[in-house]
Formats: C-alpha cells, structure tokens, sequence
C-alpha cells in the first residue's frame, strides 16, 4: 500500500481500511496486555516498569509508524500531531479507567515512586520539542539536535525510573484501598517464556502493521475531506492508534493489575514523546519542528496540562471523591474535550 494506490481509491473504502486497521490494533492491545501481565511477574520487572518501558512502547508502535509515514510523506503537522495528541487522548483515558474501578480512585489504589517519576519525565520530555519550535532555527542533515537530546533524555529517564524501583528513598502511605504491585497466578504463566515473548513480538509486529494503515488513510482523508492535518492528527489517528493505552488500561484494572494501568499510559505517553525525534529524522524537507503550527503547539500545551492534573491526582491521592472518582478524572475529561473543541474551531 501506498499513498498513490490508495489516493485511487473511493473515500468509503479508505475510511472502511482506517476502521479495520483502528480494531485490529484494540484487538492485538487486548491479548498484548494479558500477556504483558504475565511476563511483568515472570520477569521480575514489576508491573509499572515492563508497563512503562516494554507494554508502553509496544502498544505506542502502530503511533511510531503513523508519524514517521506521515513526516516520510511530507505531512508534518500530521506527524506531530498524532504525537502529541495521542498523549493527550492516553492521559484522559486513565479518567475512563477511573470510571470503571469503583473501588476508590485509580489514581490513589496505583500508587507509586515510579509512576511519580515517569510523569515528572512525561513533562521533562514535552518541553523539548517547545524549546525546539521557540529556539533558533538550526539543524544538521535536516535534523535538529534537541531530536538526539530528546531519545538521550528518554533514555536517562527510564534509567532512573529502574533505579527509584530498585531503592526508593521514599514510598506513598500505605491505605486499605492501595493496591501494590503483586504476582498474580494466570493461564499465561504456564506457557514457557519464550512463547510468551515470541507472543509478545507477534502482536507488537501486528500493532506496527495497523499503523502503517493508519497512517496512509489518515492522510488520504486529509487530503479527499479538507480536513487540516492538525484536526486529522490530533484526533483521529491519534485516538485510533492510541486505543491500545485505552484498552490495555481498562484491562488491567479489571485484571486488579492497577499499577500497570497507570504505568502504561504513562510510560507509553513518554515513549510517545519520541514520535517527534523520530519524525524529525524521518522529515526530508528539514527540521520537522520548523514546520510546526500554531495546533501542535497548542496540542502540547493541553497535554502539558493534562499531565501536570494527573500528577496532581496521584500525589494528592484523593480518597472521597464523588462515587470514588478524583477530582483529576473529571478534570482531565473537561479539559480534554474542551481542548478538541477549540482546536476543532481554530483548525
């Protein structure tokens, strides 16, 4: 498939292939998660590490291959755009995630040094790509050098996450409703560990398939409908190819794995920073960030803003919320709709 054959192609057909590439990639997120689970306690990695670093980046494929097709294809704000608006859509998934565990609020029941951490990370991450857009205009094979601080930075970050799990200096208070990281028996734990992991690659190999789909009726609809690429990304590829993060989180909550739901929307929206970097190395026509406009900027403001509530919410550990929902999560869903009204209008 390419953006020729399919440009040929009536617009039902290329919205039917966006639809069928959008299920396949919840599908493959539903069976990634059950097996996730399972390696995070077979493993020993803990279920907020392997769900930050290893789920998070796996499920975050199908968005890596939409943005670094669309940035190849010259479609940067796009490219950005499903980025950065995928990790808006991920951070108000937790507040749907909370809707459905009416035990107490997610946010207090999964808390932990390595989710605070991988959320300090998340903004950390986010500013670069605003210091990239506000700073001097330079690049170097087309490529501007805050892409590399960018994965350097990840890198270090996750690090340091390992390290914080390893030897805490501080831990949340322990509350009747905290619900800690614990290995829990499943049917996947009986099949040998290199079938799991050989599962592991399969649906991940799937995940990054979708997305290639994705990406090219994504810009296809850009192109038949009139739609802005900023509306097209920030919405439409982003939710679908983040969809996985939803899934795997409500999943997990049913599964009682708490502290993997929160990590891997969490880790997965740091991953998801890199999508820039990687689209910027993709760009042929420059530094993909002196292509960005003013709807990717205002895109990674909101996400900014919707990171730094969910923070608030897993520090202030609200137990009393209404029917035991935080603050955060109503929160999180006004700001975010509010957000793609505005960017709907202004785009």
């Amino acid at each position: 498939m390419d953006a020729l054959s399919l440009a040929r192609m009536p617009l039902t057909v290329i919205i039917a292939l966006f639809v069928v590439a959008t299920i396949v990639i919840t599908i493959a997120g539903i069976r990634l998660t059950r097996i996730a689970d399972a390696l995070a306690d077979l493993t020993g990695l803990g279920e907020a590490i392997f769900g930050a670093v290893l789920l998070g980046g796996s499920t975050s494929l199908s968005g890596i291959v939409t943005s670094v097709v669309a940035a190849y294809n010259g479609y940067p704000a796009l490219a950005i755009s499903n980025a950065v608006g995928g990790i808006a859509a991920q951070t108000t998934f937790l507040a749907i995630a909370d809707f459905t565990y009416r035990r107490a609020n997610l946010e207090h029941a999964a808390a932990s040094i390595e989710n605070l951490v991988q959320g300090a990370l998340l903004i950390t991450l986010l500013s670069i790509p605003v210091l990239a857009v506000a700073g001097p205009p330079v690049d170097f094979l087309g490529i501007h050098p805050l892409s590399l601080v960018l994965v350097a930075a990840y890198l270090a970050g996750t690090r340091l996450i390992a390290k914080a799990r390893a030897a805490p200096l501080w831990r949340p208070m322990h509350t009747h409703e905290t619900r800690e990281d614990e290995p829990t028996t499943r049917s996947e734990e009986h099949v040998s560990m290199p079938l799991l992991w050989l599962a592991f690659f399969l649906l991940a190999a799937i995940l990054a398939a979708a997305g290639y789909v994705v990406a090219y009726s994504g810009m296809a609809i850009a192109d038949r409908t009139g739609l802005s690429e900023g509306i097209v990304g920030g919405l439409f590829t982003a939710v679908a190819t983040s969809l996985p993060e939803l899934v795997t989180a409500l999943a997990a909550v049913r599964q009682g794995a708490l502290t993997m739901a929160v990590g891997v929307v969490i880790g997965g929206n740091s991953f998801d920073v890199l999508f820039t970097a990687f689209a910027d190395f993709s760009y042929r026509e420059g530094s993909i960030y002196h292509a960005i406009t003013g709807d990717q900027l205002f895109t990674i403001a909101l996400t900014l803003l919707l990171t730094g509530i969910l923070l608030l919410g897993l520090l202030r550990r609200e137990q009393t919320g209404f029917a035991n929902i935080g603050f955060e999560s109503v929160l999180m869903l006004l700001v975010y709709v509010a957000g793609m009204l505005i960017l709907g209008i202004v785009g």
